[in-house]
């Protein structure tokens, strides 16, 4: 244990003693504190009073969160990051010239003197997950010219989150400023130093020469090694392949194949986390609790303690959505179905309502755990229950309209599926010696009359013609999803651009595979717009399945598939 006497922070036992006294260790007088500090004061050197030639004291500003969970002060990790200061064991930085390369050192640029963050006994944090602000002061040579990058050294016993560093009076530039946002652990959980640089943005041919191994080194550590068990505090951005959807030691018929990895099928991938493998199997990783939250995702990419509040909370609400239906689902003959509409408005409604007012406001202002004041809402919300959509906070019925339809197609998820139709009726690209005729049997006479005069002729030329077609996604696997208990079609959907910017559903076909054999075609059927009676309700199914479609090619393609293989394959993260 290093010497109280030689601390970095802690020259002698009376400052020692003065630390002690204003963290509230010993009961003194306000009066008697006053004269402790005065006698603890240390004199200031010649080169502390005043700038030595060449040599600047340069003020910066840190700012940071602490360890928390969720957003409660750790009080364990308070005290113990108190020692570790009284020990001498702070939190450590050290400017980097960006001018000038150090020989001794790979010539990397030039370090400035230690210098540690001020302050940390006496800086009281918030009850509350807050930003906490702290003074640094560096002494630093002119001739060694701007600085580029810092180096943090964390000596405390837990992990802090590291904003931003703003230095004051940079000679010849003035303030400079490091966005950081990053957590920054202690140092023995690193091999390397942490650095951060200013905020400057450089072409890789205009990077400073001694700048540009501290950039190359980074990156080599946010890629990993591709060894080992990836722990929360690494910082490796590395991928693997699907190999841990199945558990094959609890037997065979748990087993699943891996994704990709292959020549045919090389994506898609998943983040890399290093598990342990399987006894049973070798290339298959083991798998994690069901619901456990612990699995590895580099820690600057996790949620952070308001979205994880919200997140867990949101998880607690669709918990009890699901245990109170299964529960009375015992005497339900459709058990895991909507036998109605009803059920689905019941999502949102219902529960225990809570007051409004000033008199829930303070209630809420104070509760410190962001959880639990997403679960004790102040704005109506019902206390469990889902927060009502926007779309049928006015009208229960306005999700039904074919605007709405059309609107929610073009604002959600997956709108970049939708494309200008260029030919009617519309092909498919499935082989014809597999698949048969899988081309649409949509006629132009059924959708002419509602669009606004226009021949399809005229609206392809005009541009007033789209179409969302899954038909061709879906068609080959729709025997295999059919004989689960999920059902559902192929869609096609027509749309027609209206005047005033919007659009509006013309047609929508939905196909099945033929029942003889898939070359004989597909057996389609098409529906058109209505608002009264059998048709109306038929329209509305038709709806449906063509939003399920929208909803499902986009987990399964737009947001999963492409992403692997083209967001990875081109480097994008």
């Amino acid at each position: 244990m290093p010497s109280l006497l030689t601390s970095p922070h802690s020259k002698n036992l009376g400052y020692f003693s003065c630390r002690a006294f204003s963290m509230g260790f010993c009961p003194v007088s306000e009066m008697m504190q006053k004269v402790m500090e005065m006698f603890c004061k240390q004199p200031k050197t010649k080169a502390e009073g005043n700038n030595v030639e060449g040599r600047r004291k340069i003020k910066g500003t840190v700012v940071l969160m602490k360890k928390n969970v969720l957003d409660f002060t750790d009080i364990k990790a308070s005290f113990l990051d108190r020692v570790h200061e009284l020990l001498g064991k702070g939190v450590s930085m050290q400017l980097v010239s960006a001018v000038h390369q150090d020989p001794a050192d790979g010539l990397r640029g030039k370090l400035g003197k230690v210098a540690y963050l001020e302050k940390w006994v006496t800086t009281i944090t918030p009850l509350t997950a807050g930003e906490t602000l702290f003074t640094i002061t560096f002494e630093w040579d002119e001739s060694m010219g701007f600085p580029g990058a810092i180096t943090i050294k964390n000596h405390h016993h837990s992990q802090l989150y590291l904003k931003t560093v703003t230095l004051e009076d940079i000679p010849g530039h003035g303030r400079v400023h490091f966005i950081c946002n990053s957590w920054v652990y202690p140092t023995h959980r690193y091999k390397y130093d942490r650095v951060f640089f200013s905020n400057k943005a450089y072409l890789p041919c205009q990077t400073p020469e001694p700048l540009r191994l501290y950039r190359e080194e980074e990156l080599i550590n946010l890629r990993g090694n591709g060894k080992g068990e990836l722990k929360e505090w690494d910082r490796v951005y590395d991928y693997d392949y699907y190999n841990d959807l199945g558990s094959p030691d609890k037997g065979e018929e748990y087993a699943r194949p891996i994704l990709g990895g292959t020549e045919e099928y090389p994506y898609p991938r998943r983040g890399r986390t290093g598990r342990r493998k399987t006894k049973h199997d070798p290339h298959s990783e083991q798998r994690l609790p069901l619901i456990s939250l612990d699995i590895y995702v580099p820690r600057d990419e996790r949620f952070g303690h308001l979205k994880f509040s919200d997140f867990l909370a949101y998880a607690l609400k669709s918990l009890v959505q699901v245990l109170l239906p299964e529960i009375t689902s015992l005497c339900d003959k459709t058990i895991n179905e909507f036998d109605t509409f009803e059920d689905v408005l019941n999502l949102y409604e219902g529960g225990i309502k809570l007051p409004n007012g000033p008199t829930i406001s303070k209630i809420r202002d104070h509760i410190p755990w962001e959880m639990l004041k997403e679960l004790v809402r102040n704005d109506g919300e019902r206390l469990l229950k889902f927060p009502t959509p926007d779309v049928i906070k006015a009208d229960k019925s306005a999700w039904r309209t074919d605007e709405e339809f059309a609107r929610e197609m073009l604002a959600g998820v997956n709108p970049v599926i939708i494309s200008r139709l260029q030919e009617f009726p519309p092909a498919s690209k499935l082989d014809p010696k597999v698949y048969g005729n899988q081309n649409s049997s949509i006629r132009k006479e059924l959708i002419e009359d509602n669009m606004d005069g226009l021949t399809i002729v005229q609206a392809i030329k005009s541009n007033k013609l789209y179409i969302l077609d899954h038909h061709d996604a879906l068609m080959p696997y729709l025997r295999r999803i059919n004989s689960t208990n999920t059902k559902t079609y192929a869609s096609r959907t027509v749309l027609f651009l209206k005047n005033d910017g919007t659009l509006k559903p013309l047609t929508i076909e939905l196909s099945l595979p033929h029942p003889q054999g898939d070359r004989h075609g597909a057996v389609s059927k098409v529906f058109t717009p209505a608002e009264h009676d059998v048709e109306g309700s038929v329209w509305q199914l038709a709806k449906a399945y063509a939003a399920v479609n929208d909803s499902g090619y986009h987990q399964l393609v737009s947001h999963w598939y492409d992403f692997n293989s083209k967001g990875f394959h081109h480097g994008i993260k």
